[in-house]
């Protein structure tokens, strides 16, 4: 735990922004005060849910991708922190653990050209450190009973989630991933494009959904990969949502019966959401109530076991949308699966 940074009551009242006659979310959340003894204290602690942070995009890098994932975790604190606590919201079971600092890691990697092999290859040893972190901090919470939320990062950290959850409960993992690609690539070295296949290979992932894939940007190679494994299914965004061949609630009633026999992640891709700041932004993909509509849907069933929001990229300029955005996704999450 040497990485994490707990999220404190002197950060959050610089972040809260009060209103007479109004009750933020921030007024009622749970924080810790000491990073010793997590584990005990988050037994101990009446809250459902666990919220952390992944500032970095080091996977995202390594994958040949656009950086900026590391600033959304920041983005989204400032907005969640300051919607409305009532009914609906349910602030009081949630704790605000904080984030895992890999600024040491961000420093290095702004000396490393991406158009440099070698140096592709140090940056996927520095994706493959923090899977460590990652799966450490998850297996901490999943183990003490609680429901990690995990935002920021890139989709690299699907397998420290995979890994971390697999290793709490005892048993492989089911997973369905809103996105427009498999991030199912050979085993190249860590990246973002390939947790899931890494997590495949050793064990921790079992059954595999991805829901969404775009058609244009998918290899016929990892097709054939995916194809050869009866554990592994999908659907295309063209299928679901241009050419209309299938209907978006059947696949997601096929989906859940694919994963919801055992423990599951939810995984969401901002890349496969249209016009959203992302490493692979999209100018054609799913609504952002489509989105919702899906994460609803999937943190009803008992069996959901964290959600994941990843690959969004927080600017200055568009950090209020972002911070929004996935915001929504955080309270739709926690009131479907609150009221299962």
């Amino acid at each position: 735990m040497d990485k994490l940074v707990l999220f404190n009551d002197t950060k959050l009242k610089s972040l809260l922004s009060k209103r007479p006659k109004e009750s933020k979310f921030g007024e009622h959340i749970k924080v810790l005060t000491t990073v010793s003894n997590i584990y005990e204290q988050l037994i101990n602690l009446d809250v459902s849910y666990v919220l952390i942070g992944l500032p970095e995009d080091i996977g995202v890098f390594a994958n040949y991708g656009k950086t900026g994932t590391s600033t959304t975790f920041d983005a989204v604190i400032k907005i969640l922190l300051n919607i409305q606590s009532n009914q609906f919201t349910h602030a009081n079971k949630v704790l605000v653990l904080g984030h895992l600092d890999f600024n040491e890691t961000l420093e290095k990697l702004k000396n490393l050209d991406q158009t440099k092999n070698k140096d592709i290859a140090k940056a996927r040893k520095m994706a493959q450190k923090i899977d460590k972190h990652v799966s450490n901090l998850v297996h901490t919470i999943v183990k003490s009973g609680k429901i990690p939320i995990i935002i920021g990062g890139g989709h690299n950290n699907a397998y420290g989630n995979i890994k971390g959850s697999s290793l709490a409960l005892n048993t492989s993992l089911n997973v369905v991933n809103l996105d427009a690609h498999t991030d199912f690539r050979e085993e190249e070295g860590r990246h973002s494009g390939n947790g899931f296949s890494y997590a495949f290979a050793e064990g921790f992932l079992n059954n595999y959904f991805i829901f969404g894939l775009h058609e244009n940007y998918n290899s016929q190679n990892i097709l054939n990969r995916i194809a050869k494994q009866k554990r592994i299914d999908f659907n295309t965004f063209e299928a679901i949502a241009v050419r209309r061949e299938l209907k978006f609630k059947k696949e997601m009633e096929r989906a859940l019966k694919h994963v919801s026999a055992k423990p599951f992640g939810i995984e969401i891709d901002c890349d496969a959401i249209e016009n959203i700041p992302s490493s692979a932004m999209t100018p054609s993909g799913f609504s952002v109530t489509k989105a919702r509509n899906f994460i609803d849907y999937f943190a009803k069933h008992k069996n959901a076991t964290y959600i994941h929001i990843c690959e969004a990229v927080a600017t200055p300029e568009n950090e209020t949308q972002v911070g929004k955005l996935i915001s929504y996704f955080i309270t739709d999450f926690i009131r479907a699966n609150t009221t299962k």
